[in-house]
């Protein structure tokens, strides 16, 4: 290939490609905060995924569709949904997608107009508080954890014909209504 005529050689380089004299070490896990093995599972770990943060953007297209009822604020409902999507994306092995904010919001009635009563008492309670999530980690991920692998392997039309009759069994809250009682 011709080298323009701006480009400046020097007589006497050789313009092959040489690989360095030194090949490096193989790569060990020899440092005290590398992970040995797989990922890291457990209580309050989560579940990663590749491109979490791109979950911000998809809530923000989505926040004019979320329906609140009295006493509910909208960034509870965001950030408490979140955490749903972003584990049903991680279970698949990808970034999540829209599909996955609006299962989370779906199961707990959150574009819901007119959801049933106790729904909403049940995720008033739940979910207050988690727009602040340094203070309300905890319950956030009660609030990922009780949701049934089912509900998060289906797909939103799944979804949609299952919601309102099923909205318990969807989103797990069988199990905040044990701690309420």
């Amino acid at each position: 290939m011709a080298a323009p005529r701006f480009a400046p050689s020097r007589r006497g380089s050789d313009p092959h490609y040489l690989s360095p004299d030194v090949v490096p070490d193989a790569w060990t896990t020899d440092r005290l905060a590398e992970i040995d093995g797989l990922q890291p599972t457990g209580p309050a770990l989560g579940y990663p995924g590749p491109d979490q943060g791109f979950i911000l953007k998809i809530a923000h297209h989505l926040r004019p569709r979320i329906c609140t009822q009295t006493g509910e604020h909208i960034d509870d409902a965001v950030n408490g949904s979140i955490g749903i999507a972003l584990r049903r994306a991680s279970m698949m092995s990808r970034a999540p997608v829209i599909h996955d904010l609006t299962i989370a919001l779906t199961i707990w009635g959150w574009f819901d107009t007119d959801p049933p009563v106790e729904l909403v008492a049940i995720r008033s309670r739940v979910f207050s508080g988690v727009r602040n999530l340094g203070h309300h980690y905890g319950v956030a991920r009660t609030i990922v954890d009780a949701v049934p692998e089912t509900t998060l392997r289906a797909t939103p039309e799944q979804i949609s014909l299952l919601y309102p009759a099923q909205w318990k069994v969807l989103s797990g809250a069988s199990a905040f209504e044990a701690d309420h009682a």
